[in-house]
């Protein structure tokens, strides 16, 4: 590893937030923000987000972060060397660095080997431990899939477009400021087809695991891929983008809680004789806020919650309650011919 690479790892290590914004108010342990107003409202929430610059110096290196709200000023820094995830880090990159950090004083101090590192006013200010010697500085940014608002092509069944139009439960799910809530499932069936899919996990930050912002996208009420507040994590099959208990996504892409996601699905049935017997796995390629995370992904088995069992049949697309307020909007699907 060259020097420069190692340096910048240790960089990241370290983090010393200078709060900007109102501050920390009352226990937010189990706060539950399904609008964005609302979190605007929570010190944590504004403090939460990602971060992408460079060093400085002869070698320029792209640089990304992640900070994560944990509750009650409690956050974890994911840093990364060579930027963002999707925006030149992959897991095929050096492990990101990880550290927690409790809000105190205005500040949140993450202790690195040989720097810190000061978020102010949306950038952070990358410095010399020992000389203070400028090393490097990240801004707050907002990044938005490249497929958001996809209109659907000619002959697409248009799921929900700020109305019910192909739902079973109705008008029921849709919340009064016309965005779908979760545990719904179409109408038509489906065998192969083109989806696209927007969706918003809620801000939880208290909660851990598959009790933050859960639910999951269903091919045919078959098979499942995952919808969690997994920002900042390593990106497993029980996370955001993975293809539950089959396969990890290639990079984790999950953008913040509160913040705008797509999923565009490319997904081929599982094919059966004239028998009944299975000849071929389904397939599936998954584009996550417009990064491939799955390309052409067998899938050997339903999905254990799977509301309907394999077979020749098509099926419904199904949006799974798992108890969390995830929304939805502008939903699609192609069927191939």
């Amino acid at each position: 590893m060259n020097t420069c690479l190692f340096r910048i790892r240790l960089v990241l290590l370290a983090f010393v937030v200078a709060i900007a914004g109102p501050a920390v108010g009352a226990d937010n342990s189990k706060a539950v923000y399904d609008d964005p107003q609302k979190a605007m409202e929570d010190a944590d929430f504004l403090i939460q987000g990602e971060y992408a610059g460079e060093s400085v110096g002869d070698e320029t290196t792209k640089l990304g972060a992640q900070i994560i709200a944990l509750s009650n000023g409690k956050f974890q820094g994911v840093g990364y060397t060579g930027g963002l995830p999707g925006d030149g880090w992959t897991k095929a990159g050096e492990k990101p660095m990880r550290s927690e950090g409790t809000l105190k004083d205005g500040e949140i101090l993450f202790v690195g080997q040989e720097h810190n590192a000061v978020l102010k006013d949306g950038v952070i200010t990358v410095s010399d431990k020992t000389t203070g010697k400028l090393f490097g500085k990240l801004k707050k940014i907002t990044r938005e899939s490249p497929t958001m608002g996809a209109r659907p092509p000619k002959g697409a069944v248009i799921l929900f477009d700020g109305k019910i139009n192909d739902f079973k439960e109705g008008d029921k799910k849709v919340t009064k400021d016309g965005l779908l809530m979760q545990g719904i499932t179409s109408k038509t069936t489906f065998t192969d087809f083109t989806l696209h899919a927007e969706f918003r996990i809620p801000f939880q930050p208290g909660a851990r695991g598959q009790g933050r912002g859960n639910s999951g996208i269903y091919m045919q009420g078959r098979f499942e891929t995952q919808m969690l507040d997994s920002f900042g994590l390593e990106g497993k099959n029980n996370e955001c983008g993975g293809l539950y208990t089959i396969k990890d996504p290639d990079v984790n892409m999950c953008f913040p809680p509160l913040a705008w996601q797509t999923y565009d699905i490319d997904f081929t049935a599982a094919r059966f004789d004239s028998e009944g017997k299975k000849t071929a796995n389904a397939k599936i390629t998954v584009k996550h806020n417009g990064v491939v995370v799955h390309q052409d992904v067998e899938l050997p088995k339903k999905t254990t919650a799977a509301p309907v069992d394999e077979g020749p049949q098509p099926g419904p697309i199904y949006l799974q309650d798992h108890g969390n307020p995830v929304r939805y909007r502008n939903i699609w699907v192609l069927p191939k011919e």
